[in-house]
């Protein structure tokens, strides 16, 4: 028998330490600040073990020790805590709407340190667009201190994106189909840096799973609205992408089969019914910029008739939902988290007619906690990933 000695447990006990520090590192970036004393029970390892791992990490100036938080309990010397750093870490997020481009400058444990917006090319040409947002993209870089480490670039997108983030398949609303837009962006980019896209829905669900309305909870749906409307879903804390990547096309399902024609080439899509432009037709908004659409919904003070039809078809909709996937927590973001505000109790009232009694007792309809911020931080963790799974390799590549 031939037995194998140091070499290999030295590459395992190598990759044992790298997995241990990312993960470290995740705690910490999850939490903005935690103690050595916690991060040893989650991690359950010894308090020498976490002493060492946050010690390299403080080398590498990803983290620090700070003195605790709140009032001492017990004898002997307190935990120090451990939170973000002196070299400013950070990722470039971006969600990329029909209609506009947010970008925003991200450090570690989630902090927004700078943001920019344009309006999305009419044309939508993804050469135009990587034009636009690369454009953008530089503006936070130069602004950024001298001692910041660019890690990672994310990209929210209203479409069907592959599960590797390289290729938007679908997106019907941009007019866009099999474009390999990461690739567009990186070839424009001053910088190499690993560039990640992922669909809006399914970034906006990872956000508030870590820091949002999800927190606690394990079953989550939360669906993005904007000209479309996506869904992300979170099934027992692990998110439910499909074989390819492409689960969670909630906007797609039909629901009115003499409805408008769908820009997907389908009639009576749900997304005709709910979306943006059903939304601003109901309070005679314009279409050609929405972006004023949420101050005027506000504005509302007895939703009309249209509203009210919409808000059914929103309520009915999210019965189906709660039916399928048995949810804890439906989180409304974009355009429907303005109109839930003003049509909650029609909302409300269609999803207790359409969902059954026992998954209906279960759910919440909820606004995200993240505001309007959903899916640009999911963006942003979605570009943190690499950097969270061996952060020495990724810090040696910048």
């Amino acid at each position: 028998m031939v037995t194998r000695g140091r070499p290999g447990a030295g590459t395992n006990q190598e990759a044992v330490r790298r997995h241990n520090l990312g993960t470290l590192l995740g705690h910490v970036h999850h939490n903005g600040r935690i103690s050595r004393a916690a991060l040893t029970t989650r991690m359950r390892l010894n308090r020498s073990t976490i002493a060492a791992l946050v010690g390299e990490l403080e080398g590498l100036g990803l983290v620090e020790q700070c003195a605790p938080q709140g009032e001492r309990n017990g004898a002997g010397r307190p935990s120090l805590d451990v939170r973000p750093g002196p070299i400013e870490a950070f990722v470039l997020a971006t969600e990329l709407r029909v209609e506009e481009i947010s970008v925003a400058r991200v450090g570690l444990g989630g902090q927004v340190l700078a943001r920019a917006t344009a309006s999305t090319p009419a044309s939508r040409r993804p050469a135009e667009v990587a034009d636009a947002l690369c454009e953008l993209l530089r503006k936070l870089v130069a602004d950024a201190p001298e001692s910041a480490r660019l890690v990672g670039v994310g990209i929210g997108v209203p479409g069907v994106v592959s599960d590797d983030g390289g290729l938007v398949r679908f997106g019907p609303n941009l007019g866009w189909t099999d474009v390999p837009f990461a690739a567009a962006l990186a070839d424009r980019m001053d910088e190499k840096v690993a560039i990640r896209a992922g669909n809006d829905a399914d970034l906006g669900v990872m956000s508030e799973h870590i820091r949002g309305a999800g927190v606690g909870h394990d079953n989550i749906v939360f669906l993005s609205g904007d000209v479309g409307v996506g869904g992300g879903v979170i099934v027992g804390g692990r998110p439910m992408p499909g074989v390819g990547g492409y689960a969670g096309e909630l906007g797609h399902m039909k629901v009115n089969p003499r409805g408008k024609t769908c820009r997907c080439g389908n009639r009576g899509c749900w997304e005709t019914e709910i979306g943006a432009h059903a939304v601003a037709s109901a309070v005679r908004f314009p279409h050609g910029d929405l972006s004023g659409l949420a101050a005027r919904l506000a504005a509302v003070r007895q939703p009309n008739a249209r509203l009210r039809t919409i808000a059914r078809h929103l309520g009915m909709g999210i019965g189906n939902i709660v039916n399928i996937f048995n949810p804890e927590v439906v989180i409304l973001g974009g355009v429907l988290r303005d109109l839930y505000s003003v049509v909650y109790a029609e909302v409300d009232g269609a999803v207790s007619e359409s969902a059954l009694v026992a998954p209906g007792e279960q759910a919440t309809v909820t606004l995200p906690a993240l505001g309007a911020d959903s899916v640009l931080l999911g963006a942003a963790e979605l570009a943190f990933e690499p950097l969270l799974e061996d952060p020495a390799t990724v810090l040696e590549q910048r």
